[in-house]
């Protein structure tokens, strides 16, 4: 997977990840990031690996090397996985002044038996470590929104919430002004607008204009 980076607009903008399943990450800006799926792909050949093991006597050469083979698949599907992310991540941070996303509870997720095993081949977890960071690496700032806020539910354009909003509806439309946009980059949104509003609270400014000015000055760009 390539990603290329822009360096003119560096440092310049806001943006929102949405995290999920469908897609690794959406940001506000429209733009997609689907995630590898490495245990998916490998999952088949790993159960065969594991399974003919069993049958092998326990500390004999053959199934010695069966544990090296199925830890070396294991190795691999990580390494897939992790090279993927940090593709992602290095884009994200290099692209963007400030990152806003959810405080996913990630091990609360992992429980669900349905939903565990692809949310753990997404490597949630390890994405947010990695922006963690990488932000700091260069020069960028991650805000992490609360977890209970309705990202989802809520109408980016017009700030309505819905009391209720199914995993199978993938449009967002707002009952009180029509406005209509993909689920996931209507998340998105919010986070970058919430991610503005911690921001300037936190900062001390009146505006994210005067953020933005801010940060155009120490880049030298005023």
């Amino acid at each position: 997977m390539e990603v290329e980076t822009s360096e003119t607009t560096k440092h310049q903008e806001f943006v929102g990840v949405d995290l999920g399943i469908n897609h690794l990450a959406t940001l506000s800006t429209g733009e997609i990031f689907d995630g590898v799926r490495s245990y998916k792909k490998y999952e088949s050949k790993l159960a065969r690996m594991q399974y003919l093991n069993r049958h092998k006597q326990k500390g004999s050469n053959n199934y010695r090397k069966a544990c090296v083979n199925i830890a070396r698949l294991h190795q691999k599907i990580a390494n897939i996985r992790k090279d993927t992310l940090h593709k992602i991540t290095t884009y994200i941070s290099k692209n963007h002044a400030v990152i806003g996303i959810e405080d996913l509870n990630v091990s609360g997720m992992l429980a669900n038996g349905k939903l565990s095993k692809a949310i753990a081949d997404m490597g949630f977890y390890e994405l947010r470590r990695q922006l963690e960071y990488k932000t700091q690496l260069y020069g960028s700032k991650l805000v992490i929104v609360d977890r209970f806020y309705p990202s989802s539910k809520t109408c980016s354009h017009c700030g309505e919430k819905k009391t209720s909003l199914s995993l199978s509806q993938r449009v967002f439309k707002c009952d009180h002004c029509g406005f209509e946009c993909d689920r996931d980059v209507n998340a998105a949104i919010n986070l970058k607008q919430e991610a503005v509003r911690l921001t300037v609270l936190a900062c001390g400014l009146d505006s994210a204009d005067t953020f933005r000015m801010k940060q155009e000055e120490k880049a030298g760009i005023c």
